[in-house]
């Protein structure tokens, strides 16, 4: 190459040299990475520098966390000295009024976007969107996370809750986006839900009055009368959190958003259960539910109770059903009746019992004889009584 030649072409770049000055916007790309900083190729007579303070709203350890080699960045200059050829950009600072700018138009759209999660701090997420955005432990999820150190690098989607750039304050959160599509879905569900529709759910979450099944995304509620068709003490005896179950709908409120379950209508009831375990003239085990005047409730099977009537509680008369029996007990019983179309089962107890033998009547006492009567026979002592008394001042006057 001729020596005119490399003269005109050190000219040409000369000429397409841009010039900088201090608060200018340049355009570049990285061409080279240190911990402490990136080297900007922006098509100055050497290169600039952003130290790594200058990369982004977030504290980072080396510039690699924040851009890599090749990237096109946009930066403000900070400084320019041509003696030391020293040129220092920020990055940070353009990506801030960017920013700013941004965040307010999503704000005032309530856009949904994704963030990064960068960092977990003491009361939530931090997240670089050219600012430092804020994410509140509260406002993550819908419901209660314990622990976020598996948050770290996680992508959320995100609202913009609260800006305020005078003070470079700049809250998001996920949470309102999960409870939009929440209700959003809800009402879908519940617009697609019919009384009677038979469906398959997960069990949520359980209380003392019953346990929530996840139908769909919506939670609906069978009350523990609903469980089965046995009495139930505490849901926990019937079901467990994360168990897959069928439930019947009984209702749909989609005014209230809620939704009325039954478990216990999906199973076989016990009448239809017991339509060939019990027949006339079994006698089976059964409990002492309920007492009335007139007789006594038992159970023989779960959901089962037939009538014990006073008249066949005892071969004894008894007054009331308290005499002999209390709630509780256990008690053997003949079926004397037995229909399970209309869920009627008649009961003896006294007919599981021997009869007790009949109490032998007493003996009637002879009658005494009247002593003035002259035709009933006396003892010596009593005739010698009688005619004495009857005839002594006779006898006296024939001496």
């Amino acid at each position: 190459m001729s020596e005119e030649t490399k003269v005109n072409e050190q000219q040409e770049a000369m000429d397409n040299m841009i010039a900088v000055k201090k608060g200018d916007t340049v355009k570049g790309t990285i061409v080279k990475i240190d911990d402490e900083q990136a080297v900007v190729s922006i098509g100055y007579k050497y290169d600039g520098v952003i130290p790594v303070r200058e990369l982004s709203s977030l504290a980072v350890d080396k510039a690699s966390d924040v851009v890599e080699v090749g990237q096109e960045v946009e930066a403000k200059v900070v400084s320019v000295d041509d003696n030391k050829e020293r040129l220092v950009l920020s990055k940070r600072q353009v990506d801030s009024e960017s920013a700013w700018e941004t965040m307010q138009a999503r704000f005032d759209s309530q856009e949904v976007f994704e963030v990064a999660v960068a960092d977990v701090v003491k009361g939530g997420l931090v997240a670089d969107v050219g600012v430092r955005a804020f994410i509140p432990a509260s406002m993550v999820e819908r419901h209660f996370v314990e622990d976020f150190s598996d948050y770290k690098g996680r992508t959320l989607r995100v609202k913009v809750k609260e800006i305020d750039r005078e003070n470079n304050k700049l809250i998001l959160s996920q949470k309102d986006v999960l409870d939009a599509e929440f209700e959003a879905n809800k009402q879908q569900v519940l617009e697609s839900l019919q009384e009677g529709q038979e469906l398959e759910g997960t069990v949520q979450r359980l209380t003392q009055f019953g346990a929530f099944i996840d139908v769909g995304g919506v939670d609906g509620l069978v009350h523990i009368s609903e469980l089965a068709w046995q009495h139930v003490e505490k849901p926990s005896d019937v079901v467990e959190e994360g168990q897959k179950v069928k439930v019947k709908v009984l209702k749909v409120d989609p005014a209230n958003g809620k939704i009325s379950l039954s478990l216990k209508a999906t199973l076989p009831g016990p009448w239809e259960t017991s339509a060939e375990q019990f027949k006339i003239g079994d006698i089976i085990t059964g409990t002492v539910k309920r007492l009335v005047n007139f007789g006594a409730f038992v159970e023989v099977a779960p959901g089962v109770e037939g009538l014990v009537h006073i008249s066949q509680i005892s071969h004894r008369h008894i007054g009331t059903p308290f005499e002999v029996l209390k709630e509780g007990q256990e008690v053997q019983v003949k079926v004397l009746d037995f229909n399970p179309a209309e869920k009627r089962i008649s009961l003896s107890i006294k007919e599981t019992e021997e009869a007790p033998a009949p109490t032998p009547k007493p003996e009637k006492k002879a009658k005494q004889p009247e002593i003035n009567n002259p035709n009933v026979s006396l003892s010596n002592e009593s005739m010698s009584f009688t005619l004495a008394e009857r005839f002594g001042d006779k006898l006296n006057k024939l001496k």
